[in-house]
């Protein structure tokens, strides 16, 4: 249980790395301790203003309001990321791997109450483990998954191919793909080429070469090795 296929916006599958239960515990725990120290920071302020019975109201609302609503607010206005996850490098995003609403957040943090406080994480990590996608209760009626961003920290170890000295580049037009893109094409590539499924590929050089706007020369193979090699040359230089 690594990844989860997502679709995007151009019809192509890719994988994408949901975070693991390790990652997602530490961040959990994380964010309990960012609680507990702001609600014990803000009692200690408060107690200087020796609040009476009737100024209780305001003491639970600027102590405990803000804990009580920190997952939702966080998640909603840092792009699915609390304190925990960004320490982490994990995110909440939609299962099409899009950023995910308030709407998405409110029903993780709702069913995370019962989830995370009332069943101390147990229903979590029971759901989590058997769903298949890295997702708790809260995830799934959400649609949402927690990814992990770690993968992007050595993307240029797993882009670069050996380059000969005197190689020959054939496509300037690579130059308009980003590491990320190109780092795409390999994977689709490389996953296509273990499954012997040409017609994956046959799609993915038509689509490669309708971006760049030309006419490949080779077959779907060799230009897809062809892009790949060129696009490592032209960053190299």
């Amino acid at each position: 249980m690594d990844n989860f296929q997502i679709e995007t916006a151009q019809n192509v599958s890719i994988n994408q790395n949901i975070a693991n239960l390790g990652d997602r515990v530490l961040a959990y725990i994380v964010d309990v301790l960012v609680m507990i120290a702001y609600m014990i920071l803000t009692s200690v302020l408060l107690g200087f203003l020796s609040l009476g019975m009737r100024e209780q109201w305001v003491y639970m609302l600027i102590v405990g309001l803000p804990p009580f609503l920190y997952p939702m607010l966080s998640e909603t206005f840092w792009n699915g990321q609390t304190v925990g996850k960004a320490l982490l490098r994990i995110r909440v995003v939609k299962l099409d791997g899009s950023r995910a609403g308030f709407s998405n957040f409110a029903i993780r943090w709702l069913l995370g109450m019962i989830e995370l406080g009332m069943t101390s994480g147990s229903l979590a990590l029971v759901v989590y483990l058997f769903n298949g996608k890295g997702q708790r209760l809260g995830d799934i009626a959400a649609k949402t998954a927690v990814i992990s961003e770690k993968q992007r920290v050595f993307l240029h170890h797993t882009l670069n191919v050996d380059v000969e000295e005197d190689y020959q580049p054939q496509y300037p037009q690579v130059t308009i793909f980003n590491d990320n893109e190109i780092q795409t094409i390999k994977n689709l590539f490389q996953k296509a080429k273990r499954e012997s499924n040409h017609a994956i590929i046959v799609s993915l050089s038509n689509k490669t070469s309708e971006m760049m706007q030309i006419t490949p020369n080779e077959k779907p193979i060799k230009f897809i090795e062809k892009v790949i090699a060129d696009y490592n040359y032209y960053t190299q230089q």
